[in-house]
């Protein structure tokens, strides 16, 4: 049994996309939770990522003795494992631009990382207000999502309505920025507002939203806009 090892669903953004990926698409496994305490070597989390994983992070994926960290490299690993499940699109240059814009998520939009972290239980329009009035960088890397997402589903027109057509990796890899997106009320154009109300709207997008609001932990270095819940 594969066993996918993540932080807490409030706030990892990392840890949901493997997550998302296995679940919608029907990939069994067992979750190991390891909880936030505290990002210092000696701490709870740090020292049980430590004992499955050289890199000290989340998520980790363990196939047997076998360890995969980092979202991405799970994700290919998947992709290989599970061929017949076809999680990257089956055109090779779809599935290059697929690639793309995962790498670009994995490595880019760093000022909408650090300026609208990654929290399913709150609702902040108002801090989003702010960012989105202070910070040109945040509106940058929104308008860059937005056209991308545009782009792609006029490319790739499907009933699932997902950015290659039927669900894949890449939407696994932007549903935390869909989460983004409510939880701050950043502005997008209906197109893209439509995809995050489908990406959402997704099995595991759904259970993984409400296995977080039930998790009612609150973790100060993760809340930089809030004192308590």
């Amino acid at each position: 049994m594969l066993k996918l090892y993540i932080a807490n669903k409030n706030y990892s953004s990392w840890s949901m996309r493997p997550w998302v990926l296995m679940r919608q698409a029907g990939i069994p496994f067992e979750e190991v939770m390891l909880r936030f305490d505290s990002l210092a070597p000696a701490s709870a989390f740090k020292g049980g990522v430590a004992q499955v994983s050289p890199a000290g992070r989340v998520p980790v994926l363990r196939d047997d003795e076998l360890a995969v960290w980092d979202s991405l490299a799970i994700c290919e690993y998947l992709a290989e494992r599970f061929a017949a499940l076809a999680l990257w699109p089956q055109d090779a240059r779809a599935r290059a631009r697929a690639r793309s814009v995962c790498a670009e998520m994995h490595s880019g939009f760093s000022a909408l990382r650090e300026h609208c972290g990654m929290n399913v239980e709150a609702r902040l329009p108002e801090i989003g207000q702010k960012i989105w009035s202070e910070q040109p960088a945040v509106r940058a890397d929104i308008e860059r999502i937005a056209v991308m997402w545009t782009e792609l589903l006029a490319a790739h027109p499907h009933t699932e309505g997902m950015l290659f057509g039927r669900f894949s990796i890449a939407d696994a890899f932007y549903a935390p920025v869909c989460i983004r997106i409510v939880t701050y009320g950043l502005p997008v154009p209906p197109i893209a507002a439509a995809y995050v109300a489908r990406v959402r709207a997704l099995p595991a997008v759904q259970t993984w939203v409400a296995q977080a609001l039930a998790e009612h932990d609150f973790v100060p270095f993760d809340e930089p806009y809030r004192q308590h819940r």
